[in-house]
């Protein structure tokens, strides 16, 4: 470990100002990591960017690499930084939080390019961001299959087979237009669209209709 990586201060221990600094380097790290990705971002353009030396950066996150998984903690804590718990919610009112999300989302697209970029990187070898997103996706998949399961339970209906693939596509829906989004603003409403498909996906799992096959008539 450099003598870089042992000076960097733990973030719960350091003072008002230090902690200023390290939110300033953070967000400048967001833009940084969004625009360029993380390959090619540098911790000189995050230094440039809050007008510090690159060394500087250093001495608050001791790494390029630890930087980005304080980026990833960072864009966490900002999707549960209004709930009273500081976790997301349990049960059936996470498909509400969901929802609520991708409208803060649309106030936000800087933190959503970042983790846009960062989470498709995250598939390349040796990518140092790959662990955070395989746990991150596990745990949500998990949290949404047992939200439809309270609702299965409280609804009276059986819990179905299709409650493992309709927690990934929450999931894969949300991501995914998040990417459309950000590139056509103009044109996808994203917490509308987000509704939507969460709504839709929902009601599936709830009051299952026929199979698409069933729609395709023989030529």
């Amino acid at each position: 470990m450099s003598k870089g990586e042992d000076s960097a201060p733990e973030p719960s221990r350091v003072r008002p100002a230090t902690r200023a600094k390290r939110e300033q380097i953070l967000k400048a790290a967001v833009e940084i990591f969004g625009n360029k990705g993380f390959a090619n971002g540098t911790l000189a353009d995050v230094a440039e960017q809050v007008g510090i030396t690159h060394a500087g950066v250093l001495h608050h996150f001791g790494s390029k690499q630890k930087l980005l998984l304080e980026v990833l903690d960072y864009r966490d804590q900002a999707d549960v930084q209004d709930l009273e718990s500081k976790r997301i919610p349990y049960g059936p009112e996470l498909f509400i939080h969901l929802v609520k999300t991708a409208f803060v989302n649309e106030r936000r697209p800087g933190i959503v390019q970042a983790y846009t970029v960062l989470s498709a990187e995250s598939v390349t070898d040796d990518h140092p961001g790959r662990p955070y997103f395989e746990h991150r996706y596990t745990v949500l998949r998990k949290d949404v299959a047992d939200a439809f399961a309270d609702l299965c339970a409280q609804e009276g209906v059986r819990e179905p087979a299709t409650v493992a693939a309709a927690s990934a596509a929450i999931l894969a829906v949300m991501d995914g237009l998040q990417l459309q989004w950000l590139l056509h603003p103009d044109v996808v409403e994203l917490a509308d669209a987000t509704e939507f498909a969460i709504r839709a996906i929902v009601n599936a799992v709830l009051n299952p209709g026929p199979e698409l096959a069933s729609y395709v008539r023989d030529s």
